[in-house]
Parts: structure tokens; C-alpha cells; sequence
């Protein structure tokens, strides 16, 4: 693994664990990385030939910068509420876009870059109905967050009477169940060998 791949899954490392305490915190975030990504790469193709090579990191970063900002008051307009549970992680999302463009993503297939975000995608809603089974009991919390409903009392469809075990919901439940899913995923491709 390279250094450039190694510090662009690094980077998605940080939303993973922040911004998947509910299912719909990660759908939200996972969709504004997509669109971020894909009007920035788009952006960055028309740009690039027209660029010196020293003026393409500025231009990279400021295409991010701006992407990001507008997206942001779009999710600010949006619902307010989501925005302020993921705001923070949202921002990261032009960090990403600058060290993917560095590290050659928008010049690999077309294939390559949906196998990633895909994979990041499947991985944030994954870990988002984990957390969200574990520590609030519900399915669907949150929900009039992104889909305008006139529900905004609604909780989702409750699971348990008594909630969850809410340490799953904040950042260090987190790792936990991250690293339980990575020792659970070790043990089942390697087993040990029998005596």
C-alpha cells in the first residue's frame, strides 16, 4: 500500500467513526460526499489541462474549499439539525477531495473511483444501522432530518422499549464495534489451524 492510499483511507477513517451514529448521519454525509466528489472531479478535468503543474494544487484547493462551503449551506438550508450532528466531518470532505486529486484517483477508471466510494458508502451505512440498532434501539431515527416530513416528532421504529446501549452512539462505541467488526471479520477468513 502506498503512502498517498494509505493517508486517503486515513482521511475516511475520521467521518467513519464520527458521523455514522445513526444511519441517517451517514446517509447524509455519504451523499454529500458524492456529489462534493463527483462535481469536483468533473471541475478538476476541465481545469486541469488548462493548469500549470504548480498552479494545481491552489486551484485544487480552492475548488474543494468552495464545492465544500456550498454544500454545507446547502445542508445548513437543508435541515439544520443534520448538519449540526455531521457539520464538523463535513468539512473534511474537501481535505478528501485535495489528497484524492494528489494522489491520482480522478485520473484512475471510472470503475476504481465507484469501487471506492461505494465501498465507503457500504461501510458509513453499515456501521450507521449497527450503532444505530445497538444504541438506540430504533430503526430510522433522525429521519425528518433528511427527508422533509411533517413527522417531526417521529423516533423511527423502536426496537427495544428501553432504548440501546448508548456508549454505541458516541465516538468511542465507535471504535469499539469497529474493532470488534475487524477481529470478527479476522477470525472468520483465518481460522487456526486445527492440532
Amino acid at each position: 500500500m502506498s503512502k498517498s492510499s494509505l493517508l486517503q483511507h486515513s482521511l475516511m477513517f475520521a467521518p467513519l467513526i464520527g458521523a455514522t451514529g445513526s444511519l441517517v448521519s451517514a446517509l447524509g454525509l455519504w451523499l454529500m460526499f458524492i456529489v462534493v466528489i463527483s462535481v469536483f472531479g468533473l471541475g478538476m478535468n476541465a481545469l486541469r489541462s488548462r493548469l500549470l503543474p504548480a498552479a494545481h494544487l491552489p486551484a485544487s484547493v480552492l475548488l474543494a474549499a468552495t464545492l465544500t462551503s456550498c454544500a454545507e449551506l446547502g445542508a445548513q438550508v437543508w435541515s439544520l439539525q443534520w448538519h449540526q450532528q455531521v457539520g464538523i466531518y463535513a468539512a473534511l470532505i474537501a481535505l478528501q477531495c485535495v489528497v484524492l486529486e494528489h494522489s491520482g484517483f480522478f485520473q484512475s477508471t471510472w470503475r476504481d473511483r465507484l469501487c471506492l466510494c461505494g465501498l465507503f458508502g457500504g461501510l458509513m451505512m453499515g456501521l450507521g444501522l449497527l450503532r444505530e440498532l445497538v444504541g438506540y434501539g430504533t430503526l430510522g431515527n433522525h429521519l425528518p432530518w433528511l427527508v422533509v416530513a411533517a413527522q417531526a416528532q417521529w423516533q423511527g421504529w423502536m426496537l427495544t422499549a428501553d432504548g440501546g446501549l448508548r456508549l454505541a452512539t458516541l465516538t468511542p462505541g465507535g471504535f469499539i464495534l469497529l474493532g470488534l467488526l475487524i477481529a470478527g471479520w479476522k477470525a472468520w477468513h483465518h481460522p487456526t489451524p486445527s492440532n
